[in-house]
């Protein structure tokens, strides 16, 4: 098996055109053709992880953070990033990060959160928008089902959680061929009319290419007549933060005892409680403040994120209790997250959760 493999697979579940424009996601070092020895999972990529995975005889560290954000100039070793690359680099460990391309899809880090809390009906608090186009095209009525399902194929056709998804319509196509034209259908210099479907589907725009690869290998023309439209339209399955609802409403403190419990908090950081039960929980993993208006809006109870500033903390406003339970306390479940994706498809392979402790913060109690 080679690295590629294991990007791949990734990649299925949190494509890397979903990561936020200042992300540094993908592959940062080593090779996709190297074969995979082995996988060490882990929050951060830091030296320690690095000796760990020597040390575990993988030579592929999966990290939800990037150890690299910025360019860099020099290898010095001055600092703990150069530091970790020199490392990584001379012990042939490649080293791939799956980070707000993880957040932001419907089965990553906030959904993972949810789940921990026993959430039910969990949804994306503010999907995104301009990620869908549509494609239209005119496919003979013999060939519309082979077409439409390599488009599907091609990843076409997904609207939430069905697949298979397009709107067709019979009609009369009409064309001429020319000189040098070799048509499936008809002849040079006559005008020919066929029965044909407009064929209509939803895609995300990042499978373009592919979606037009398999249009023309399976389309019957010479010539594909086919047009994308892109959509306004927020794709439900893509966007920031989760929201959900306990089975039962609970009292805040109630609620508070149950989230220090799970994610192993000595401490959290939050505005004052209300005088209701909470049902309704909105939840970030990270640093997630920005998203608090949403919450509000979206009528949650409970907003649970990490990496409130002071000021922020007054945008509740009363009419939200918002908690902040620190940055790695939020994601440190991302490492289940991602074994559990990677062990389901590589049952037999060795695949590593790391143990080696990174969090920077400390609780002095």
């Amino acid at each position: 098996m080679q690295i590629q493999d294991v990007i791949s697979i990734l990649e299925k579940v949190a494509p890397a055109a979903y990561q936020e424009s200042y992300d540094n996601a993908g592959l940062i070092t080593g090779s996709p053709a190297w074969a995979c020895k082995g996988i060490l999972i882990s929050l951060d990529c830091l030296e320690g992880t690095i000796e760990e995975a020597v040390k575990k005889g993988c030579n592929l560290v999966v990290a939800h953070h990037p150890i690299l954000f910025k360019g860099t100039r020099q290898l010095t070793g001055k600092d703990y990033i150069q530091r970790t690359l020199i490392k990584a680099i001379k012990a042939d460990v490649a080293i791939y990060a799956i980070h707000t391309n993880l957040d932001n899809v419907a089965g990553g880090v906030s959904k993972k959160m949810a789940d921990l809390l026993g959430l039910i009906n969990p949804r994306i608090l503010d999907p995104k928008s301009g990620l869908l186009s549509s494609l239209v095209t005119f496919v003979p009525q013999q060939n519309a089902d082979a077409v439409r399902k390599a488009l599907f194929a091609a990843g076409a056709g997904s609207i939430g959680p069905y697949d298979d998804c397009a709107f067709s319509v019979t009609g009369t196509g009409t064309f001429k061929p020319q000189q040098g034209a070799t048509p499936a259908i008809g002849h040079v210099g006559a005008t020919e009319q066929v029965t044909e479907q407009r064929i209509e589907l939803i895609f995300p725009n990042h499978l373009q290419g592919k979606l037009i690869q398999a249009l023309i290998k399976a389309h019957p023309y010479e010539q594909v007549a086919y047009y994308i439209h892109p959509l306004v339209n927020k794709d439900q399955d893509v966007g920031s933060g989760m929201i959900g609802e306990l089975p039962q409403p609970a009292d805040y403190q109630e609620v508070l005892a149950k989230i220090k419990e799970v994610f192993q908090v000595p401490v959290i950081r939050h505005t004052p409680l209300l005088d209701k039960k909470v049902q309704k929980i909105a939840l970030c993993g990270g640093a997630g403040s920005f998203l608090t208006k949403t919450a509000i809006a979206a009528g949650a109870d409970l907003y649970l994120t990490a990496d409130v500033k002071y000021h922020e903390f007054f945008d509740a406003d009363g009419q939200i209790v918002l908690m902040d339970i620190g940055h790695f306390e939020s994601e440190q479940y991302t490492i289940e997250l991602l074994f559990d994706i990677l062990a389901q498809k590589f049952p037999t392979f060795a695949i590593l959760k790391s143990v080696y402790y990174t969090n920077p913060v400390l609780y002095y109690i």
